[in-house]
């Protein structure tokens, strides 16, 4: 009989933790949430007493970086599964996060069962990542601009249906936090998001951004 795979996720938003979780324990044959921290610090005194054998962990934490989470997973249990779950596309969050370890890259706009499809992946020695981060692996390797990642094969501007969905928010006067409670997410899901959109229109401020999106054609309030 096969062993279940263990998994410690971390996450510092109580929603994206849920949805984890039940990705683990729903979906997945054969895993089990072996832990869950929210911090930096709670994940590295987790790690100090049990190896798990798969790793969900997210960038953007209240404490510091995911990546120095995966750094010191990969250093301690060099057969733990690192795999990134985050709002950041960017390719320097992307480029860093593999060079610290992580075997694999997916946004958080990705369902559960996607999500749970990935751990198993990851125990057969596959590399999951969602589309948009293949390509900028892809173009990275090809040495194209970092700012061709966020557009498609056509050169048209990509947004993530998140990001869509906040841009059009904030395009009819919602602030972040309002636009949290709308969509069910923490502040700091949404600013994350909303560093995303900049990067990707080339942008610095939401006027900036609306402008951008309503000449591209991506608002649909306007």
């Amino acid at each position: 009989m096969a062993s279940t795979t263990t998994v410690l996720i971390v996450e510092d938003d109580p929603l994206a933790l849920r949805r984890l979780v039940q990705a683990v324990d729903l979906h997945a044959a054969d895993a089990a949430v072996a832990g869950c921290a929210f911090t930096v610090a709670e994940a590295l005194a987790w790690l100090a007493q049990r190896q798990p054998d798969v790793l969900l962990c997210d960038l953007g934490l209240p404490d510091g970086s995911g990546i120095d989470v995966i750094r010191a997973t990969r250093k301690r249990y060099p057969a733990c599964d690192c795999m990134v779950v985050t709002v950041f596309g960017d390719d320097q969050h992307v480029l860093a996060s593999i060079e610290a370890g992580a075997i694999g890259y997916l946004l958080k706009d990705e369902t559960t069962d996607r999500i749970a499809a990935s751990i198993g992946e990851l125990r057969a020695g596959g590399s999951p990542m969602s589309p948009l981060i293949a390509r900028q692996v892809v173009n990275r390797l090809r040495g194209a601009p970092p700012e061709a990642t966020a557009r498609d094969a056509a050169g048209a501007v990509v947004l993530s249906v998140r990001e869509n969905e906040i841009l059009d928010l904030i395009s009819r006067g919602y602030t972040y936090a309002e636009s949290a409670r709308y969509l069910g997410l923490s502040v700091h899901t949404v600013q994350s998001h909303i560093k995303n959109i900049y990067g990707k229109l080339a942008v610095r401020s939401r006027g900036e951004a609306v402008f951008e999106a309503a000449k591209l054609g991506l608002l649909k309030s306007l």
